[in-house]
């Protein structure tokens, strides 16, 4: 078999960083945010059929969930309108080949909910914190690969936006 056809970028370990603060081993799972176009249906005068436009993109969110419940993530709560708390997802990618490559997804945003979930003796307990973002970007091996803020929209660095913001004469 060919190196080429060998499977790539298989999530093998994830972390996360909260206000700058490493959360290794405290962390159950991540959900990184999902981005994903805002559409319509349209089919106008003539058109045989509808077709789906773009019309910018839904907001960006993400969750995580803790077994433990920490004093200093909670505090992240309530935050003041304004203000905004940076996290960063990283993940470790390996090649079937042996070789590793590095995911960094960076945040900024602020933790919208911060449940705690049901408190039973003898069970884990399971504190889920969902985390509305205004900023995202992600990399790979250090390569920008996306990044959206609420202005703009770059693919590997360039912006898709330009022509829209020349156009508004921004």
């Amino acid at each position: 078999m060919a190196q080429k056809e060998l499977p790539r970028f298989l999530m093998r370990d994830c972390m996360l960083y909260v206000d700058r603060e490493n959360y290794v081993g405290q962390i159950g799972d991540i959900t990184p945010p999902v981005p994903q176009a805002k559409v319509e249906e349209l089919r106008n005068a003539g058109m045989i059929k509808p077709r789906e436009i773009k019309l910018g993109y839904e907001k960006f969110e993400f969750s995580f969930k803790m077994p433990g419940l920490d004093p200093s993530v909670m505090a992240l709560f309530g935050i003041r309108v304004g203000e905004e708390t940076p996290f960063m997802i990283t993940g470790a990618l390996v090649h079937e080949d042996g070789t590793v490559s590095s995911a960094v997804i960076t945040l900024r945003g602020y933790v919208k909910q911060a449940d705690n979930g049901t408190w039973k003796t003898g069970e884990m307990g399971e504190n889920d914190y969902q985390v509305a973002v205004h900023y995202y970007k992600l990399e790979v091996d250090g390569e920008e690969i996306l990044e959206v803020d609420d202005f703009d929209v770059k693919r590997r660095g360039v912006s898709e936006w330009a022509p829209i913001r020349n156009a508004l004469l921004l």
